[in-house]
């Protein structure tokens, strides 16, 4: 049953230009109902150049826990009190948490993926992994697979520019490469909008791909993309989106709030 909020409630959201369509108060009050917390989420819309003074607002109204999304995660980064290794080196961050008078500013999207990963059976160490594209997921995701001891992470990005900057993050395991690059890869990372949608285009061929390997999608609607389903039809092993999507909100959760993440409930939130 829902709980009705109340002086003590706890206040978490969103931030974001627009974010009425966002999933995560979905997924993060079903996690509180289940979690028997006196917390409620709620989205809060934020126009361009309004971050610090939703900033203010955050710190003013005691709000715990804050969510942000495109197109404030480069304008939050320079706002907060501190950055995380993560956001820091991406330049973005997705999520804010209050220490005393203090607010901290985390990344979860690439570790958020990782757990995905692992959920679904998938250890990336050791692996040889291809990243197609270069934005901000992208970027996320490539420091991330670096971290858990990938033994490379090649970029494919129609921009050379914008692929050495995403490889950079990876460290020595980091390279710029091509479509080529797929018929020694271990695991594919989809990380650009095609097949999002009714988008049918197939955002890379799964027959390049040596038998064993895995695909994975960040798009998460349509959950079963056109590259996803040639994956399957192929008879590799495939990963959605929506994974990265609920383990991010879970990493937030776990920070503010102390408590582990119900995953099941989550992704049935995230999905309903």
């Amino acid at each position: 049953m829902t709980r009705t909020p109340t002086g003590a409630t706890q206040l978490a959201g969103v931030i974001g230009w627009p974010v009425r369509h966002s999933r995560s108060p979905d997924i993060h009050n079903a996690a509180y109902e289940a979690l028997g917390l006196d917390w409620v989420y709620v989205a809060l819309p934020v126009p361009p150049g309004e971050v610090p003074a939703a900033l203010r607002g955050m710190r003013a109204l005691g709000i715990e826990g804050l969510s942000v999304t495109m197109p404030h995660k480069g304008a939050v980064a320079a706002e907060v009190d501190a950055l995380t290794a993560d956001a820091a080196a991406l330049g973005a961050v997705n999520s804010v948490r209050r220490d005393g008078d203090r607010l901290i500013g985390d990344n979860t999207d690439g570790g958020g993926f990782v757990d995905s990963l692992v959920e679904a059976g998938v250890d990336p160490s050791g692996r040889r992994c291809v990243v197609l594209g270069a934005g901000g997921a992208a970027r996320a995701v490539v420091r991330s697979l670096a971290t858990a001891g990938a033994a490379q992470v090649t970029v494919v990005n129609r921009d050379p520019g914008r692929a050495a900057t995403a490889a950079a993050l990876a460290g020595a395991v980091g390279a710029v490469g091509s479509a080529s690059d797929l018929g020694t890869a271990d695991l594919l990372v989809q990380a650009t909008p095609v097949g999002m949608g009714d988008d049918a285009t197939l955002a890379a061929d799964p027959d390049l791909l040596p038998a064993g390997a895995v695909v994975a999608d960040l798009v998460y609607h349509p959950l079963v993309t056109p590259l996803l389903d040639a994956a399957r039809t192929r008879g590799l092993t495939t990963v959605d989106g929506l994974g990265m999507l609920v383990h991010q909100a879970a990493r937030q959760l776990r920070a503010w709030t102390g408590c582990d993440a119900p995953i099941d409930v989550m992704r049935a939130a995230a999905t309903g």
